[in-house]
């Protein structure tokens, strides 16, 4: 397949695939997009169909995933296309579970999940561009006129750019120290903690997450910590404490770095700064561990957007593993797997956080299914990236009023990837179309 014209691919054949055409829109294309000149771990999606236009607007549904985009682009072109060109572009839960029946049989979990995730977006986009109405609306809500959001403390370029770096691997995220300067959450959340919280609250925010224990596990420190390396990591959530008292939640991201004595020191450590919760302190390789965590801490605990499948929530949940439960809907299943997990953690009685530390469309998801499901706590945000970042990539900006972000009303899901993206140029472009 080329970039610019990939092949053109027939529907496949079978019970649960003819289903899936008997009515409704068709689709026509699939487009990919990896926007490596903004955020080389992004993965760009838009489904065209032939519906024609509503409102003036023709029925194009976009989504987006995230890490391993050129993994998740030749999944999408190389098999998945053949389900859904020529389908049924609203019959969603049928594609999703044609999709992952076909991933689940053969162990498929990263790439074909992440797929999956940037799919099932589109085509609820689709289905909200069709019915005229937003997503949250077509999932029963709502629930509460706007979803509390915190901040997670990333810089413009978290996640960003590794190319312009000489130093980089090319790794998203973790350990970025970042640099003085406007929007410089990550280093000013190590170096000036208290006047950063500050700020934050001054525009509203109540929240805040920092990851101050990274440079810990750089330095070697993730199978032990010592009591000198731990005060340091702690100091900037001292100095807010100090500096504010309980006007500002405060929750710690350990990225999966530490062991289990690792992990109960830093738990013990905290317990005085009562945080709203740890999360990842330890990675989730096992849910034992986790519980056992989680019963010895003496703090709220957030497990995991490292989880991906139903299996992996189910046992947390089973287990007592988590107090929190937080949820990445473009790598479980798109909003359509999202709301199935909420609605797990809701029967356990366990609050839901939805991650986004990504692209515009995750957090998008996340507050559609926030709109309509009351677990629902928190929604992340990471404040750089929506001033800096996502005006490159949505028609449409997210507004953040009072720690809080109103509830979409533009049908599907409220906005659209800007078009001028998707140039066939692009080295990271590929389409297929409807033979």
């Amino acid at each position: 397949m080329t970039n610019s014209d990939s092949a053109h691919l027939h529907r496949a054949s079978g019970p649960l695939q003819e289903h899936a055409f008997r009515r409704g829109p068709r689709i026509t294309a699939v487009e990919t997009l990896i926007p490596d000149d903004l955020m080389p771990g992004l993965l760009l999606l838009r489904i065209h169909t032939d519906a024609g236009a509503v409102d003036g607007e023709p029925v194009i549904g976009h989504g987006e995933t995230y890490y391993i985009p050129h993994g998740v682009a030749a999944t999408i072109h190389d098999w998945m296309a053949r389900r859904l060109l020529g389908a049924d572009a609203a019959a969603i839960e049928s594609h999703w579970r044609f999709l992952y029946e076909r991933c689940a049989s053969f162990g498929g979990l990263g790439c074909e999940m992440r797929a999956i995730s940037a799919i099932d977006l589109a085509l609820w986009d689709i289905l909200g561009q069709l019915c005229r109405q937003p997503i949250w609306r077509l999932l029963g809500g709502p629930v509460r006129d706007r979803v509390p959001i915190y901040n997670s403390c990333g810089g413009p370029t978290y996640g960003r750019l590794p190319k312009a770096d000489p130093n980089s691997q090319g790794w998203p995220g973790h350990g970025s120290p970042g640099k003085p300067g406007p929007l410089e959450d990550n280093w000013s959340s190590i170096h000036a903690a208290g006047d950063l919280a500050e700020e934050l609250l001054a525009e509203g925010y109540r929240a805040m997450k920092l990851w101050s224990l990274d440079r810990i596990y750089q330095a070697g420190g993730g199978h032990r910590i010592s009591w000198s390396d731990l005060d340091e990591g702690l100091r900037p959530l001292r100095e807010i404490r100090d500096r504010m008292g309980m006007k500002m939640e405060l929750m710690l991201d350990g990225h999966g770095f530490f062991t289990l004595p690792a992990a109960l020191r830093i738990a013990g450590a905290m317990r005085p700064l009562q945080p709203l919760w740890l999360e990842d302190v330890m990675r989730p390789d096992s849910i034992g561990a986790i519980a056992d965590f989680r019963d010895r801490a003496g703090v709220p605990v957030a497990v995991s957007e490292m989880l991906i499948t139903r299996e992996q929530f189910r046992d947390v949940l089973a287990r007592r593993a988590a107090d929190y439960v937080m949820i990445d809907p473009t790598w479980v299943g798109g909003v359509s797997e999202t709301r199935r997990l909420a609605e797990l953690a809701q029967m356990h009685n366990v609050p839901v956080l939805m991650h986004d530390c990504t692209g515009p469309l995750t957090l998008m998801a996340g507050l559609h299914v926030a709109a309509a499901t009351p677990i629902v706590t928190y929604q992340e945000t990471v404040r750089a990236h929506i001033r800096t970042l996502y005006p490159h990539l949505i028609d449409e900006n997210v507004t953040v009023e009072d720690g809080h972000i109103a509830l979409a009303e533009r049908p599907g899901l409220g906005v659209r990837l800007l078009p001028e993206l998707f140039a066939s140029q692009h080295p990271g472009y590929r389409v297929s179309r409807l033979s």
